[in-house]
């Protein structure tokens, strides 16, 4: 049967009650870098750790596994006697962590909270249902929420001295190590280069990663010269002018087989906010809608002044009003516009008439 998701034990006290918030607990067989055999615990993913009892009343857990170190999570095939248990390979920085789940439902399920915790993304490489990517969404704004209220420490000091002199690489990273050999494990895809501080915080130094038969990792210094520029301390050292020329000459030296790294930090999908309910002050973090914006309404035709229905008259009917004869109607102030002359029609008439009198005159 597949664990419980979510299923949180408050009990009378002890080291249970004071773990991160549980996102996921249920049986799985565990064995360890250094162990023989494995062990059935009962097993609570809380935070980002995960916490081993020995039975799933206990509230005393009897190990711990930080997963601050995870490097990769993969399946294993390797045959039980138990044919539906279904294996998987946990791997951290100090060595590999073998678990077994009951199923592979089961297994599926862990590798998604795993994947959630550690990476703070749905994983979206896995056959999961609808209803259980909204769980593992859910998990991964409750960590991240869980983070940045967790009580801050002092940042430790910045482990480079020397100032960098121009334009830094974008494969710099300021890590240490380790952390260098991790994040090139983990997404060797991005590149396999990348450029960060010394150990004795006065020097730079690149770490490298290459597969043979597993990953092989090199680091080389990187001096700053007094006179200006750098020099990539091998036995035959190159001397450069800028922290690019450390790069692009690495990438000569071994015909491209080296690439800087480049990890692009994933970003939202969606606009979320969080509200309070008015009722019982709990906050609840929301969805905005991903629909387009409303259009503004359209403002209403401009009506014409002479008419008093919004309907505007087409051409035709204009001519035909034009055409249409005046009412015979003696207050239609249309008629007495034609019916009544102007002055000068009026003298004009005058004179017309007044000549035609004398030509009649002129013939009698």
């Amino acid at each position: 049967m597949a664990a419980a998701p979510v299923r949180q034990r408050s009990g009378p006290g002890g080291s249970r009650a004071q773990l991160p918030p549980c996102y996921y607990e249920g049986y799985l067989e565990k064995r360890g870098p250094k162990e023989k055999a494995s062990r059935r615990l009962w097993t609570c993913l809380c935070g980002n750790s995960l916490y081993f009892f020995n039975s799933a009343k206990d509230t005393h857990y009897v190990e711990k596994l930080d997963l601050s170190g995870f490097v990769s999570l993969k399946d294993d095939c390797t045959r039980d006697r138990n044919l539906e248990a279904a294996r998987l390979i946990l791997r951290m920085k100090d060595g590999e962590t073998k678990l077994t789940a009951p199923n592979l439902e089961s297994r599926e399920l862990w590798k998604g909270f795993l994947y959630s915790v550690t990476d703070l993304n749905v994983p979206s490489c896995l056959t999961l249902l609808p209803g259980q990517l909204q769980m593992l969404k859910e998990v991964v704004d409750k960590e991240r929420s869980r983070r940045r209220t967790r009580t801050p420490t002092r940042a430790p000091p910045s482990p480079l001295s020397v100032p960098l002199v121009g334009e830094i690489p974008a494969c710099f990273r300021p890590v240490s190590r380790t952390e260098a050999e991790v994040l090139l494990e983990r997404h060797p895809d991005c590149g396999n280069m990348l450029l960060r501080p010394g150990r004795d915080g006065c020097s730079l130094a690149v770490t490298t990663r290459q597969d043979l038969n597993g990953s092989v990792f090199r680091h080389y210094r990187v001096t700053q010269r007094d006179q200006g520029g750098y020099v990539i301390d091998v036995e035959n050292p190159i001397p450069c002018a800028t922290l690019h020329d450390v790069i692009d000459a690495l990438v000569e030296k071994t015909a491209g087989t080296l690439q800087p790294f480049l990890l692009e930090e994933p970003y939202e999908e969606n606009i979320t906010y969080v509200s309070a309910n008015d009722e019982n002050g709990e906050k609840i973090l929301h969805t905005a809608p991903s629909s387009p914006l409303p259009k503004a309404p359209a403002l209403p035709p401009k009506q014409d002044r002479w008419s008093s229905s919004p309907v505007s008259r087409s051409p035709a009917t204009d001519r035909r009003i034009l055409t249409s004869p005046v009412p015979a109607s003696p207050t239609n102030p249309m008629r007495r516009l034609i019916l009544s002359p102007s002055p000068l029609a009026q003298t004009l008439n005058e004179e017309l008439k007044m000549k035609l009198e004398k030509r009649r005159a002129s013939q009698e």
